[in-house]
């Protein structure tokens, strides 16, 4: 069954993407915002999309303005019209016509294979890992004899997790911890746990893209606290929890994603205080805490009262590959929490979890080998930006995996559809907030191996030429960003 837009729905999806330009581009922009909210997942395959008189309408715009629209999208291969059906968002029948795939290149987790995919914050394998596995299939025979199924997590790993959190200055049982298939599965049973239906959550913006669709699916009102590369509006954060007494709050106090910025300690036990006023429980996201490159160490935010609930996962520092993450919380809340899991999944492979519970054992080794190569390539990227782009604002980044790059008045969404044709795939700004916010930012993951950060710096050089030759002639000032090729 296909999913309908409404007209006003998606006219939020859209946002700004009128052009500046005559109004006989204005059919194209409109194609090329639909195709990238579809190519980006906001416009998910199968969405049926409003009738061409109710879009012209709700966006004030001519109906040859939307039938040439869609006209393109057909012909690109994106749109599909059958009398009495309306019409239908594809990526299957564009997939052949996708300019700069290549073969042999194909990442996982995208549709199309690129020659650099940029989308994913995500680093290869830690080279310790496969020994890692080697050893859990030592003692994998041992389990064999019982079911398999296992809501909470193998004891030895739940110890190994709390004796994490203890390092880190919170003392933790391990009966206070529940191991997950992934933190993006630890986010969603605790949301469905502690929220209701249309009840209201607090999050940062931008943040995390699927953290927003979680939410979104389960008809949360969301309430944005702003931030930025120098930090949270903390203000603002206590200011909603007064007003609104969210009953839930999504943070990432350390290395932000996108923006890579960090609380303080100041700013947390702030936060911490006005949630337990307020009676709301926040969601700590710990996915790239421990990645910190410059800063020095921060105590979790879990320090500053029951009411915080930590999720974390080796998909950053270990791999993305190895499903395990963990959440850190009250036992009365797991306790709940495991009790609804049944409906949802039966447990965590046990071959993941016996692997986790080695790679935990000797934790520092793996992240000072993670740490010293992504230092590395962080410091090569950012010169490399700052030399082929230098209108372009660039964060210091103490610490993640991503840069979160102002790219003066370029728009992101007009970027990443011209780095397709270079075999670029990107993430643009408004895939981070809300209503199509950030057009004038776009992430940049700092996971590129060195040997290839000047080729996709040259291939991302010819994107903004593309996008500077297609744009209209009275938008082509001196104003536009400066890029040099070398």
């Amino acid at each position: 069954m296909s999913l309908t837009y409404s007209a006003q729905r998606l006219e939020r999806e859209l946002g700004p993407w009128r052009p500046a330009g005559t109004s006989g581009t204005a059919y194209r922009a409109l194609a090329d915002r639909i195709r990238l909210l579809l190519l980006d997942g906001r416009l998910p395959s199968g969405t049926r999309l409003p009738a061409e008189r109710e879009l012209a309408s709700t966006l004030r715009v001519s109906r040859t303005t939307v039938t040439g629209a869609y006209a393109a999208l057909r012909a690109g291969g994106y749109l599909s019209s059958v009398r009495g059906s309306g019409s239908v968002l594809s990526l299957q029948g564009a997939a052949a016509r996708e300019p700069g795939r290549t073969t042999g290149t194909r990442s996982a987790g995208t549709p199309e294979a690129f020659r650099w995919d940029l989308t994913q914050s995500a680093p290869p394998a830690y080279a310790g890992l496969a020994a890692a596995y080697r050893q859990a299939l030592e003692v994998l025979p041992g389990f064999m004899p019982e079911a398999g199924l296992d809501l909470g997590g193998l004891p030895d790993l739940r110890a190994a997790v709390a004796r994490h959190y203890e390092a880190r200055g919170v003392p933790t049982a391990p009966d206070q911890v529940m191991i997950t298939l992934g933190a993006q599965h630890g986010l969603r049973l605790v949301a469905q746990h502690v929220h209701l239906p249309g009840g209201r959550v607090l999050i940062e913006q931008p943040t995390y893209p699927h953290a927003i669709d979680t939410f979104r699916s389960l008809k949360a009102r969301l309430l944005a606290v702003p931030v930025d590369v120098d930090g949270t509006d903390v203000e603002a954060v206590v200011g909603l929890l007064r007003a609104h007494r969210p009953p839930l709050a999504y943070l990432m106090p350390d290395f932000q994603n996108p923006t890579g910025s960090s609380l303080t300690e100041e700013e947390r036990a702030r936060i911490a205080l006005a949630a337990r006023s307020a009676g709301t429980v926040v969601i700590a996201d710990e996915t790239t805490a421990m990645l910190d490159l410059d800063r020095g160490p921060r105590t979790p935010l879990a320090a500053h009262g029951e009411n915080i609930v930590s999720i974390g996962s080796l998909s950053k520092t270990a791999w993305g590959g190895m499903r395990v993450g963990w959440i850190r919380a009250r036992r009365d809340l797991l306790e709940s929490i495991r009790l609804q899991r049944r409906s949802i999944d039966l447990g965590t492979p046990i071959l993941e979890q016996l692997t986790a519970t080695v790679l935990l054992r000797d934790e520092a080794t793996m992240i000072d080998a993670r740490l010293t190569r992504m230092r590395a390539q962080r410091d090569a990227l950012l010169a490399g930006l700052a030399v082929r782009f230098p209108t372009w604002t660039l964060p210091s980044a103490p610490g993640g995996l991503s840069l979160w790059v102002g790219l003066d008045e370029l728009s992101s969404s007009a970027l990443t559809l011209a780095a397709r044709s270079e075999g670029i795939a990107l993430v643009p700004g408004p895939r981070f907030g809300l209503d199509g916010a950030f057009e004038r930012f776009i992430r940049v993951p700092t996971v590129v191996p060195e040997a290839e950060i000047d080729p996709v710096l040259t291939a991302l050089a010819r994107a903004v030429r593309r996008v500077a030759d297609e744009a209209p002639a009275r938008r082509r000032t001196p104003a536009s960003p400066t890029v040099t090729v070398v």
